[in-house]
């Protein structure tokens, strides 16, 4: 596990945060930093057809050695880190031989991971975990998933005895902004089916994600001094603000809702009186769902715009991911693969839900079936962050057996 560790803390201090105003694929060069090490990596490692293209898209084979043919499963992370939170300077600290106690982060005292609030540490006691110290992200969302996948692709070449399937690596840009497989050439990827090591705690298979679009909600006003502003102001920002009061508060938000429930979230807000915007994500597992969120929407516009005649009020949806359910059918043995490999390292799987997407929504939809797989990670996207190594040892022991099943294939 020193091995794993060591990837990990290398791969968490490199800073890879996305940008989703930027127009650029990566939407940042540091980006390309993380890709361009990986790359190298595989090459120093001995994996076979290692590439790494001006997007930082990492492809890497290792290849299989069954007697006849196997099919090529592909395991996939992502290099950037969510834009929500700072993931400068990250400084990672290993807390060895967990035994229950608060989790006071040093960078900032007033931010403690609660033994009584977090029912996950309970099944890590005795563990060595991760944090950060406070003032960022851990980024173990996805840089777990790379480390396992790393550790996991070294363990199979190490142990050319055991018969596998060929494994193709890939690793993405820009996943945490819903763009993670705008540039991947699936041609070149050549699996049957892909499984992303982007999955909180162990032994968990994720067969479902919502289904995503986002809201951009711009108001276009009218600027003057405010001195002189009667009549003739048209204040964006008090327009936008009532905009948001006329939303759901106690239903459809984060807040109020989980399980099966979809939310409309906004989570961003810039501008001035001239012109103001929010951006707001739409979720749902049922696609159909979207449709009537964005209706709502639309319906608050209509009465602001009876309100405020002079303002122009304009409702853009963008389209995201979808639920990757359906797409699943078209490969059952990926989940069959992957429950066989966690009976036989010694887990029970357990099927869960993503409230969120992945890589593997996108890639699903574009006819490559891509279930999501655990890593380690928790509480993710905050500076109470969190990753237990040995959750990540067991994705690795995981993955090698799963690369094993699939050689049973032909």
């Amino acid at each position: 596990m020193n091995e794993l560790l060591e990837r990990f803390l290398r791969y968490v201090q490199i800073d890879t945060q996305s940008d989703e105003n930027s127009l650029t694929y990566p939407s940042t060069a540091k980006q390309l930093v993380l890709s361009r090490l990986l790359a190298e990596e595989c090459r120093a490692l001995g994996f076979s057809d290692v590439s790494c293209d001006e997007h930082g898209i990492v492809l890497a084979t290792v290849p299989g050695n069954t007697p006849q043919p196997s099919p090529t499963i592909a395991w996939i992370a992502h290099v950037d880190t969510s834009p929500e939170y700072s993931a400068e300077a990250v400084r990672p600290i290993v807390h060895r031989d967990y035994q229950g106690t608060d989790l006071v982060l040093p960078g900032d005292p007033s931010r403690v991971i609660r033994f009584a609030e977090t029912p996950e540490l309970k099944s890590c006691l005795g563990h060595t975990l991760i944090t950060t110290d406070g003032t960022t992200l851990l980024g173990s969302d996805d840089k777990a998933g790379i480390a396992v996948i790393m550790t996991a692709a070294t363990e199979l070449l190490a142990h050319p005895d055991v018969r596998r399937a060929p494994v193709r690596l890939c690793f993405t840009c820009d996943e945490e902004i819903g763009r993670g497989t705008d540039k991947l050439d699936l041609s070149k990827l050549d699996s049957r089916c892909g499984y992303t090591l982007d999955g909180g705690g162990q032994g968990e298979i994720n067969a479902e994600t919502f289904s995503a679009d986002q809201a951009v909600i711009r108001v276009q006003g009218v600027n003057i001094h405010p001195s002189i502003g009667k009549g003739t102001m048209v204040n964006a920002i008090r327009i936008l603000s009532e905009f948001l009061t006329r939303l759901p508060k106690f239903r459809l938000s984060p807040e109020t809702t989980d399980g099966r429930d979809g939310f409309l979230h906004p989570y961003h807000v810039e501008g001035g009186v001239a012109e103001a915007t929010a951006r707001l994500i739409l979720r749902d597992f049922e696609t159909a769902a979207l449709a009537e969120q964005a209706k709502l929407l639309e319906s608050i516009a209509v009465g602001l715009r009876a309100e405020f005649p002079r303002a122009e009020i304009t409702v853009e949806i963008r389209r995201q991911y979808r639920n990757l359910r359906d797409g699943l059918a078209k490969e059952p043995r990926a989940i069959a693969k992957a429950e066989a490999a966690m009976r036989a390292v010694g887990l029970e799987p357990r099927y869960g839900i993503i409230r969120g997407g992945t890589d593997g929504s996108l890639l699903t939809e574009k006819s490559l079936p891509t279930p999501n797989l655990s890593t380690g990670q928790h509480n993710i996207h905050s500076p109470l962050e969190w990753c237990s190594l040995e959750e990540m040892q067991t994705a690795v022991r995981v993955l090698v057996q799963l690369a094993v099943e699939w050689g049973k294939e032909t």
